[in-house]
């Protein structure tokens, strides 16, 4: 009797003493502030507890790109620090509480395709292809951007959870109490002034990017985890997708057709069939399918296409390759394969010299990681245990980082660029040459992501794969030929850019308008990795579009800008597309749409006419081109001729560059080998195209190097002065 009384009583003190402690952490003093060192010109880092063992630095494809983030210049610290809290709850979950303006919004939190302002509504981070969940998404990077000029990385890799104006502390700064019965204002999710966020660990890094303008911001980050990816030349081409069964033979015939007509095409996708087994995969050709597979890549090699081929992580028991990788798979399956740990090395180079024997020296390009975001009844559980100690939570966050990772090594040991297709990613992600694709398949969504995805160094295609009308599969092939990646993927439909052939006209021209942009694509993307800037990205980083307290975004002309509010709401449905371009597609039931345009005069990019400058515009309807409009002085260069292939850009190819407005301007070229990593050996050259206004009010043109040593690969340059 007396010894369950002592421990009775013991219990009681327990309990009592943890009441106690959590009495004293319920307040703002309660938290640690945290302590900011700067790591990189204009970026700074805070540890909250115990440093984590893996974090969004280990996943990186790249270094920082030092050189880059110098060129930027130093900055301030964007807030008050002093504001700034950390906190260890009872020694395994951590939270952080940073300040936010009361007027400031917030935006990232990884691709998502309802909306863009995150203020008001809370963000459970969790890699998964749902499309409707907030948080749970196929890349779920932990990065917001705010309109003030700064952003900040939670550098965890656990599922973490966020509120962006949500939550109010009870001795923090709250805004009036009201009574939702006698009086009018009351608000169901009241104004908080801090952006929280806690995850279940024993710590984390907290990351901070400054601007001053949201697009540095964005590039910083970008910068600070190796810049973008520059692509392949022929990865900024058209891409088609066969059906899973296909055949070489029936892949044969339908590339053919593509060029009988007269259709663009540049790398032909391999669905599951391509492999001995699928679901799960073996990594084997098909004896039946693909006899010859090297004579079939060879054959697609003589017409100027690359192979990509589709894969998913995990391993048949038929594979050549399951007995020597069973031991460095976890404890559960994934479709009754078997899911290797990548955190292991002698796991990646299993996988690695499989691929560069059977796929890579027989000339294969590059591949489409898919099912590494699936829903939780698909993959592995959460208490599932991989070899290497690495928690479910964390490899199922990571599993796609980590497969990235090893196929990027595996090019860049042969010194190829690759560029292909993943269905997850997370923070740190920004160098990896590959696009994000979902089941998910709404046209308004997919534009959406499309800016998100800008907001979260990653790349995103909106693919198309099939239509309910001519006018959908016509809007739908247009904005992915204005995207990070123009790809038709038929593996389920069978269908062909001509399937419809009512508007085979329109759906060519989108198509041959893609090949032609690609020396302004391709420079678009050289500066994503030399400079951190986004190739499509969303109009909240374009100067001059949102009013940002570090800029004069909201004043034209010395006046309030009429449109200033306007601006600053969620517009999900345009886009930027390299320096000067804005990209406002129709989408279906469409009469005509609003284009929100920024500070400046900007023209219609067929025409050359003005069409406003910082206004809200109204178009009608049109199926046979997609919108775009290019700012003041905008210098646009492209391939001079139709071509139906980027091997079109060779010595001597021809460009004509287009001139829009009635000022001056000048832009940047990049030239280099298209295909290799000898750019990181300095093997490139930048030209500057220049258009200036003499005395006269004629303009006098320029095409200058401005530094490289790379030899001049295009020919003579015709230019094209739009708006005269």
């Amino acid at each position: 009797m007396l010894k369950r009384f002592v421990v009775a009583f013991c219990v009681f003190i327990v309990t009592f003493t943890g009441l106690a402690q959590a009495q004293a952490s319920t307040t703002i003093d309660g938290m640690e502030q945290l302590a900011w060192e700067e790591i990189a010109p204009g970026i700074w880092s805070a540890q909250v507890g115990e440093a984590e063992a893996s974090t969004f630095r280990d996943l990186a494809a790249a270094k920082p790109r030092m050189e880059g983030l110098a060129k930027m210049g130093a900055a301030e610290f964007p807030f008050d620090k002093n504001d700034t809290m950390g906190q260890v709850i009872n020694g395994t979950r951590t939270s952080v509480r940073l300040p936010l303006g009361l007027d400031e919004q917030v935006y990232g939190l990884g691709m998502q395709f309802r909306n863009m302002n995150r203020r008001g509504e809370v963000y459970h981070l969790r890699t998964d292809h749902y499309g409707g969940i907030l948080g749970r998404t196929h890349a779920p990077t932990p990065f917001y951007v705010t309109n003030d000029g700064y952003g900040v990385l939670f550098n965890t890799t656990k599922w973490i959870s966020f509120y962006p104006g949500v939550g109010n502390r009870k001795d923090s700064t709250l805004p009036p109490r009201k009574d939702r019965t006698t009086e009018a204002g009351w608000q169901a999710v009241p104004t908080s002034d801090a952006v929280e966020a806690s995850a279940n660990t024993t710590g984390m890094e907290v990351i901070v990017f400054a601007g001053p303008t949201p697009l540095d911001v964005v590039r910083r980050y970008n910068l600070y985890f190796g810049g973008g990816p520059l692509v392949p030349r022929w990865g900024l081409g058209f891409w088609h997708r066969v059906p899973t069964a296909a055949s070489d033979e029936s892949v044969t015939a339908e590339v053919d057709e593509f060029a009988k007509r007269d259709f663009p095409l540049d790398v032909i996708g391999l669905e599951p069939g391509w492999q001995s087994k699928a679901y799960p995969c073996s990594f084997d050709w098909s004896p039946v399918r693909f006899p010859d597979p090297k004579n079939f890549v060879s054959s697609m090699t003589d017409r100027n296409l690359k192979v990509n081929l589709w894969v998913n992580p995990y391993i048949s028991p038929d594979s050549t390759i399951f007995e020597a990788m069973r031991p460095y798979t976890g404890s559960h399956t994934v479709w009754l394969g078997e899911v290797p740990d990548y955190t292991i090395p002698e796991a990646r180079k299993i996988l690695t010299d499989h691929h560069k024997k059977n796929h890579l020296d027989i000339g294969v390009s590059g591949y489409k990681i898919d099912e590494v975001d699936g829903i939780d009844n698909w993959l592995w559980p959460d208490h599932a245990t991989f070899p290497s100690g690495t928690s479910a939570e964390d490899m199922r966050q990571t599993y796609g980082s980590r497969m990235q990772q090893t196929i990027t090594e595996m090019f860049h040991e042969k010194n190829t660029r690759t560029y292909g297709l993943v269905r997850g990613s997370n923070g740190g992600a920004s160098a990896y040459p590959f696009a994000i694709y979902s089941d998910y398949y709404n046209h308004k969504g997919f534009v959406t992501a499309l800016c998100n995805a800008s907001l979260s160094g990653v790349l995103w295609t909106p693919e198309i794969r099939s239509a309910g009308t001519d006018k959908e599969w016509v809007l739908r092939m247009q904005t992915v030929c204005f995207s990070p990646m123009a790809m038709l993927n038929a593996w389920a439909s069978g269908l062909k850019p001509w399937s419809r052939e009512e508007v085979d006209t329109e759906i060519r021209e989108a198509m041959k308008w893609r090949v032609r942009f690609l020396p302004y694509l391709y420079t678009a993307f050289a500066k994503y990795h030399f400079e951190g800037t986004p190739p499509f990205r969303a109009m909240v980083l374009e100067p001059g579009y949102i009013a940002n307290s570090n800029d004069e975004a909201g004043v034209l002309d010395g006046e309030k800008n009429p449109y200033a509010e306007a601006v600053r709401k969620d517009v999900t449905d345009q886009y930027m597309m390299g320096d000067s371009i804005l990209v406002a597609p129709f989408f279906s039931g469409d009469r005509r749409r609003n284009v929100v345009l920024p500070q400046g005069n900007w023209y219609d990019f067929y025409t050359g006419k003005l069409v406003g400058n910082g206004e809200v515009i109204e178009i009608p309807f049109y199926l046979k081109q997609i919108p775009l409009f290019v700012k003041e002085g905008g210098i646009i260069p492209l391939l001079k001729d139709d071509a139906n292939n980027t091997s079109a850009w060779q010595d001597g190819v021809a460009l004509e560059v287009r001139h829009y407005g009635s000022e001056g301007g000048s832009t940047s070229l990049y030239d280099d080998d298209g295909t290799t990593f000898d750019y990181e050996k300095d093997a490139y050259s930048w030209y500057d195209l220049s258009v200036a206004k003499t005395d006269n009010g004629t303009f006098a043109t320029s095409v200058n190097k401005s530094s490289g040593t790379y030899r001049k690969t295009f020919g003579k340059v015709e230019w094209k002065f739009m708006t005269r």
